[in-house]
Order: C-alpha cells, then sequence, then structure tokens
C-alpha cells in the first residue's frame, strides 16, 4: 500500500487514488465498465488491490462519489497523449505587421498589398499601420485615405476586422483571413 502512494506523489495529480479516497461509500465501476454497485470504500479498494489496479475517484461531485478499478499510470498518460494531440491540432494565428508611409507612392503600395495578401491567404491576422510624423498630425485624413486604398487592394484575401483606428501618432486596422 505505501509502495503505491510513493509512486503517484511525484506525479501531480486531480483525482483521489487509493487510500486518498476517505468517503464512506462509494459507487463503483469495474475495470471492464460494468456497474458492481454502491460499496464501502474499503471494499473497493479491497476489490482493486486484488485485480492489482488502483481505484481512482472519478466524480466526486456525485452522491455518493463514482470511483473506478483501473490502471491509474495508464490513464494519466492516455490523459497526456490526447492532450499533446490536441495541441498538435490547434492552429496559432499569428499577427503579421505591415507599416504604412502617409506618402506612400503607388508601387510600394502595391508591393505592401502583395505581402499582406501571402499573409492572409497563409490564414494570418495583419495588423497596417501608419506612422504620423510632424506635420502629418493635421493631416490624418489623408492617412485614412492611404488605408482604404490599401484595403481596396486586398479585400479579396481579407476581411477588415478593425476599421482605420487613431491612437496618438498611430492608424492602424486589422485585417483578417476572409472565409472561404
Amino acid at each position: 500500500m505505501k509502495n503505491i502512494i510513493e509512486r503517484y506523489k511525484t506525479i501531480k495529480k486531480e483525482h483521489q487514488v487509493n487510500a486518498e479516497i476517505r468517503d464512506r461509500e462509494v459507487r463503483l465501476i469495474g475495470e471492464t465498465g460494468e456497474q458492481l454497485g454502491i460499496v464501502s470504500s474499503r471494499e473497493a479498494l479491497r476489490i482493486a488491490e486484488e485485480s492489482g489496479l488502483d481505484l481512482v475517484k472519478i466524480s466526486p461531485n456525485a452522491n455518493p462519489p463514482v470511483c473506478k478499478v483501473m490502471n491509474y499510470g495508464k490513464f494519466l498518460f492516455e490523459q497526456k497523449k490526447k492532450a499533446k494531440e490536441a495541441k498538435k491540432n490547434q492552429k496559432v494565428v499569428e499577427i503579421k505587421e505591415v507599416g504604412l508611409s502617409m506618402t506612400i507612392d503607388v508601387g510600394d503600395l502595391n508591393i505592401k498589398a502583395k505581402q499582406t495578401q501571402k499573409f492572409l491567404t497563409a490564414g494570418n491576422k495583419v495588423k497596417v499601420s501608419i506612422r504620423l510624423r510632424g506635420r502629418q498630425m493635421a493631416h490624418a485624413e489623408l492617412a485614412l485615405d492611404v488605408m482604404k486604398r490599401f484595403f481596396e487592394l486586398v479585400k479579396d484575401c481579407g476581411t477588415m476586422e478593425k476599421q482605420p483606428l487613431t491612437e496618438g501618432r498611430n492608424i492602424w486596422m486589422m485585417l483578417a483571413p476572409a472565409k472561404a
């Protein structure tokens, strides 16, 4: 019994195992999934030890709590494996940033638009920003026009998630990939 407790001390658990289960009686589920009924926790622990497995409290909030006879180490391994698989399959959306200028020329604007289209088709979000310098602050509406022209060039690949927004000397908008 002691070696079983020592074996799991190093593992961070969210389940109560074997001797940690202090309830008077529990609803017991066998190793193959059959219902064994409501038994005392001592009896449940004895059944688990006879089969060479662990008694694990699955549902602590039920009345009486539900315990299952299983190999706890294998159970933890399977949970970690599922979590790793889920993490591997999730898509991480990156935010790329494209900087424009209020005085940008048509050719440069087209090059930035092509790069933004590549980002959007790859599934990334794009933050488009313009930094206003000096006297450009007095003519922020010209920068908004540049933003609108830029969006017209990339609107077939993406949608405008956030309208152009002014924050101090910066004007920015957020583009998201178009839904297929």
